[in-house]
C-alpha cells in the first residue's frame, strides 16, 4: 500500500483515514432522548485528538517528547506562568507539588516531618494523602455553605509554630476566598498550594487583576483525567512562576536527578564530567547524580498530544460550563426552599465542574438520589465528605495522633449527609440540563 510513497505521504494517507474514521463512527452521536442516561462527566472531543494521537504513535517515541514540550510551552502561556511540567496525573502532580515543598533547597522554609499544613476534610483524598505519607500534620477547617470552602475565619485558630503551607483544592470550580488565604500566608511566610484539578479556567480578581485560579498561590496542579474540564486520559501538571520551586519540581518529576537535560538529550549545560557532588568522586557523570528522593512521574507524549488539541478547545468548554450552570440554577430555583443552591465566591468566574445541592430540613438525600438515579442522571457525593471518618483514618484516630481538626467540622459533616451533586459538562445540551432541573425538582417534591 506504500511501497511507492515517502513515509511523509504514508503518514499524512494514515492520519487523513484517522480523521474519517473519527467522523464517521466517534463523532455521530444520536440525538438525545427525555430518559436517556445523562453522566456526570464525559470527554468532548473530536477527531482533532485522535488525529494528534495516532501522529504521535506513528513516531513510536512513547516517552515525553515533542507534543509534552508543546503542551507545557501552551499551557503554561495559556494560564499565564513561567513553568509548567506535565505529570501523569491529577494526584501525582499533588503529590509532586507537596513534596516540592520538602526540598531542602528551601534552607528554613523546607517542610519537615511533623510540620503541619492548614486543608479541608470535605475534597478529594489526594489532597491530603501526601502530606500523612511523608509524615506532616494536616490540620483539618471546616467549610462553609454554599460556597463548600474553607472557613476563613479559622485561619488563625489553625495555624501553630509549626505550621508552614495551607494546600486546599478549589471545590467543583468554584475558588475559596483567595485573598484572605492568600494574605495570610503571606503574613506568616507560609506556602500555598492551589490544588486546582477540579477549577480549571475558574478566574479570581485579588489586588485588582483578574487571574487564572492555580496561579495566585506558589504551586498549583491540575488533572486530565476524562471527567475532568480537558483530558488526556490520564494527566495532570505542576505550575509555578518560581524558578527554584520549579527546578525542584523537575527533579523529583524524573527520578530525583540533579540534571536538567531533558530525556533524550545529553550535556546541554557543557559540565557533565567535570563537577562534584555529595561524596561522589570528581567528574562522576552529572545524568546520574540525584539531589532528591524523586519519582518518575512523567506522561507519554500520546498523552501530551491529546492535551494539545484539547487545550485548543478549552475556552469554548469553560463557556459552556457556565452556561449549562447558570440554565440550571434557573432551573432549580423554584425549589430553594428545599435545596440549598450553590453560590460562587465573591470576586470569581468560576468554571464550573459540577453543581452541589445540599438538602435542607425535612429532605432525604438518600431518597432524592435514589430517585434521580432512577431517572438516569448520575450524582455524586463531595468525594470523601468527611476524609477523617474513614478508614484510612481509622488508626490515627485510634491513636489519637497525625492530624489535628480545628473547632468542629459541622459543616463538613452536613455535608457528607446531605449534599450532592450533578454535572455540567460541556457535551450537556439545554434539553438535558432542562430534564436533569425536572427531574431533581420532582424528588424533592416527592
Amino acid at each position: 500500500m506504500f511501497e511507492h510513497k515517502s513515509e511523509q505521504e504514508a503518514r499524512e494517507e494514515i492520519l487523513e483515514l484517522v480523521k474519517e474514521y473519527c467522523d464517521t463512527f466517534h463523532n455521530q452521536k444520536k440525538p438525545y432522548e427525555e430518559g436517556d442516561r445523562i453522566s456526570y462527566a464525559s470527554r468532548v472531543y473530536d477527531h482533532e485528538e485522535m488525529v494528534n494521537l495516532v501522529d504521535s504513535s506513528l513516531e513510536f517515541w512513547l516517552t515525553s517528547g515533542r507534543y509534552t514540550n508543546e503542551f507545557e510551552k501552551k499551557f503554561a502561556k495559556y494560564l499565564n506562568v513561567r513553568f509548567c511540567s506535565l505529570v501523569n496525573s491529577g494526584s501525582s502532580a499533588n503529590l509532586l507539588a507537596f513534596m516540592t515543598l520538602t526540598s531542602p533547597l528551601l534552607k528554613e522554609r523546607q517542610i519537615r516531618r511533623g510540620d503541619e499544613v492548614i486543608t479541608v476534610a470535605a475534597g478529594f483524598p489526594t489532597t491530603v494523602n501526601p502530606m500523612i505519607q511523608y509524615g506532616a500534620v494536616p490540620v483539618f477547617v471546616d467549610v462553609t455553605i454554599p460556597q463548600y470552602n474553607i472557613d476563613v475565619t479559622m485561619l488563625e485558630a489553625a495555624r501553630s509554630e509549626k505550621t508552614k503551607a495551607v494546600m486546599i483544592a478549589h471545590t467543583l470550580g468554584n475558588p475559596y476566598d483567595l485573598s484572605s488565604v492568600k494574605a495570610f500566608c503571606d503574613k506568616y511566610n507560609l506556602w500555598l498550594v492551589e490544588d486546582n484539578c477540579d477549577a480549571l479556567g475558574t478566574k479570581y480578581t485579588i489586588d485588582g487583576e483578574e487571574r487564572f485560579t492555580g496561579t495566585i498561590g506558589d504551586i498549583g496542579t491540575s488533572s486530565f483525567y476524562p471527567p475532568h474540564h480537558m483530558t488526556m486520559g490520564e494527566g495532570g501538571a505542576v505550575y509555578t512562576s518560581n524558578s527554584l520551586l520549579n527546578k525542584i519540581i523537575r527533579s523529583l518529576r524524573d527520578w530525583g536527578r540533579d540534571c536538567v537535560c531533558p530525556s533524550g538529550t545529553d550535556n546541554l549545560c557543557g559540565h557533565r564530567f567535570d563537577r562534584q557532588y555529595g561524596q561522589l568522586p570528581v567528574g562522576y557523570d552529572h545524568k546520574y547524580v540525584y539531589s532528591h528522593f524523586g519519582y518518575n512521574l512523567k506522561t507519554t507524549d500520546m498523552q501530551a498530544s491529546i492535551g494539545c488539541a484539547q487545550l485548543d478547545k478549552f475556552p469554548s468548554f469553560v463557556e459552556r460550563r457556565r452556561h449549562n450552570f447558570d440554565r440550571l440554577s434557573k432551573g432549580l430555583s423554584e425549589v430553594s426552599d428545599k435545596l440549598i443552591l450553590p453560590e460562587a465566591c465573591p470576586n470569581s468566574k468560576p468554571s464550573w465542574f459540577g453543581f452541589l445541592l445540599t438538602c435542607k430540613e425535612g429532605v432525604d438525600r438518600n431518597q432524592v438520589v435514589s430517585y434521580v438515579e432512577s431517572k438516569g442522571v448520575q450524582t455524586r457525593m463531595l468525594f470523601a465528605g468527611n476524609l477523617t471518618k474513614h478508614p484510612c483514618f481509622d488508626q490515627m484516630r485510634e491513636a489519637g495522633e497525625g492530624f489535628r481538626i480545628v473547632g468542629e467540622l459541622k459543616n463538613t459533616d452536613r455535608i457528607m449527609e446531605d449534599t450532592f451533586w450533578v454535572g455540567v459538562y460541556p457535551g450537556m445540551s439545554d434539553e438535558m440540563i432542562d430534564y436533569m432541573a425536572k427531574v431533581i425538582k420532582e424528588a424533592v417534591r416527592q
